[in-house]
Parts: C-alpha cells; sequence; structure tokens
C-alpha cells in the first residue's frame, strides 16, 4: 500500500459514508427512531461502518484494520493499522447540530500519518496529501475526484492572545482549570474531531482534552493536525501522543500549535 493508493480511497469513503448518514440524519422520522431501539445514531454508526470496512478491506486486504463498531477488531494489536470512527460525535448527531464527522487515518509505528476528517453536515473536508501535508477541500466533494483545495497551516500564536477550542458535550471544571493557566484571548466549542482542523487550520491555538477518548476519535484528527504543522502530546507528561495502546484507550491530551508556551498539568 502506497500513500498514493491510500489517500483518494479514503477520501472517497469518507464522502460516501457522510452521504448515508446524512439521509439518515435527514430523514422525516428521525425523532421516531431516536425514542426506538433502533436508533438513527445506530443505524447510521452501522451504515457507515459497513460501507467504510468493506472499502477498506477490498482496497487493503493485508493491513489490520481497528473500527469503534466492531469489538472484535480491539483485540487486534500491532503498531500499523488503518482505524476508524465511522460516526464521531454521537451527541450533536442526536440533538442535530451538525459537529458530526467520519474519521479514517492510517497508523505507522504508533503514529497518525495520514488521515481524512469530513464533516458532512458542516461541508468541511480535511485530509493529508501522500505527501503528508494537509488541507482542506471546498466545493461538491466528488467521491471520485479530489475538487479545489487550499494548504492548511498551524497559528503563529500569540500567548497573550490564545484562542482555545474545546468539548461541547464533554468540558468540565478541569478544562476550565487548565484553560485559565493561559492569557485567552476568546475560546469556541466544537464537537468531535473538528476540534483538531480548527487548531490545523489556525481557526484556534489550543485543544486540551481533559477526559477519556479512544483512539479512533482522535487519529483521523491527529493526523491531519500533524500535516499542518502542529502536535498532539499527553497532558501528564508532554510526551508524543501514541497508538496501538491496549484497549486503544487514550490518556488526556493537549493539541496545539507549535508556538504555543504549553502550561503543566
Amino acid at each position: 500500500m502506497t500513500y498514493d493508493d491510500l489517500v483518494p480511497v479514503i477520501r472517497r469513503l469518507a464522502i460516501e459514508a457522510g452521504a448515508k448518514i446524512m439521509e439518515i440524519y435527514n430523514s422525516d422520522d428521525f425523532d421516531v427512531k431516536v425514542k426506538s431501539d433502533d436508533s438513527p445514531v445506530t443505524a447510521a454508526d452501522e451504515a457507515a461502518d459497513a460501507l467504510i470496512s468493506a472499502g477498506l478491506r477490498a482496497a487493503f486486504p493485508d493491513m489490520m484494520l481497528v473500527t469503534e463498531e466492531q469489538a472484535a477488531s480491539h483485540k487486534e494489536r500491532g503498531d500499523t493499522f488503518l482505524i476508524v470512527d465511522p460516526l464521531d460525535g454521537t451527541k450533536e448527531f442526536i440533538h442535530r447540530r451538525g459537529d458530526f464527522t467520519v474519521n479514517i487515518a492510517l497508523v505507522e509505528k504508533g503514529v497518525p500519518t495520514r488521515g481524512v476528517v469530513y464533516a458532512p453536515a458542516r461541508q468541511r473536508m480535511f485530509f493529508t496529501l501522500a505527501d503528508g501535508s494537509a488541507v482542506e477541500e471546498t466545493g461538491s466533494f466528488d467521491p471520485d475526484t479530489i475538487g479545489e483545495t487550499r494548504p492548511i497551516r498551524v497559528a503563529d500564536s500569540d500567548n497573550s492572545a490564545l484562542m482555545v477550542v474545546a468539548s461541547k458535550s464533554h468540558r468540565d471544571q478541569a478544562t476550565d482549570d487548565y484553560i485559565g493557566k493561559y492569557n485567552v484571548k476568546d475560546s469556541k466549542s466544537a464537537g468531535s474531531s473538528l476540534k483538531f482542523c480548527l487548531v490545523a487550520t489556525g481557526e484556534a491555538d489550543l485543544y486540551p482534552r481533559v477526559g477519556r477518548t479512544m483512539e479512533w476519535d482522535t487519529a483521523a484528527g491527529h493526523a491531519v493536525l500533524a500535516g499542518a504543522g502542529g502536535k498532539v502530546v499527553r497532558f501528564d507528561d508532554h510526551a508524543p501522543l501514541k497508538y496501538g495502546k491496549e484497549g486503544y484507550a487514550n490518556p488526556f491530551f493537549i493539541a496545539y500549535a507549535p508556538a504555543v508556551e504549553l502550561k503543566e498539568a
């Protein structure tokens, strides 16, 4: 598998999965489905996961695949693998807030190196090119043809006036206490892996996560941010966040533009 082979496939699958998700999101009986056992989130998760998993296995049959929706894959161990969250941002989906994403990434030797984050309700797509650099695509999102793209780059952050992004659904006192250590110009909320992408584009400088996440939540956004010159480190000791951990659970972490002067936990 080459990066030139990988990038068009994960981009196409993200767009196709996004279309499946939006069918359910926009369905007339959305509320009824939410209140039944077959919730729209479950239906959307399953439809997107089936599409993405089938596509990846067909294209790259020899590559280990970890996906949130397939518990058996969580028992697989390795440091190089594809990892998928077919619908990241469940609460955003349920409440029709739109900040949900499709996340697909390649992890190599414990590091996310290529990835795509697609927010179909927001019409925003971020991904890494074959050379590892990150771009945002605009336009019609044709599955088979990459449209107009623009390179994205982290901000040259001003530590006297930082923009912070934090979780919509999981912000707590511990997060606010940590943010309080910085000189913050403003803060914004966002759901799902879009927070990584806002740092990648320079729309935010810092994203601290003092709460539980899984590797499939973060790998694609991590890859995009790295491709834009950003970093993701552990909250406790500022060591690089690694992947392929047992159980695929993450420690607390900080995603940031390198010009930010990090504070201790």
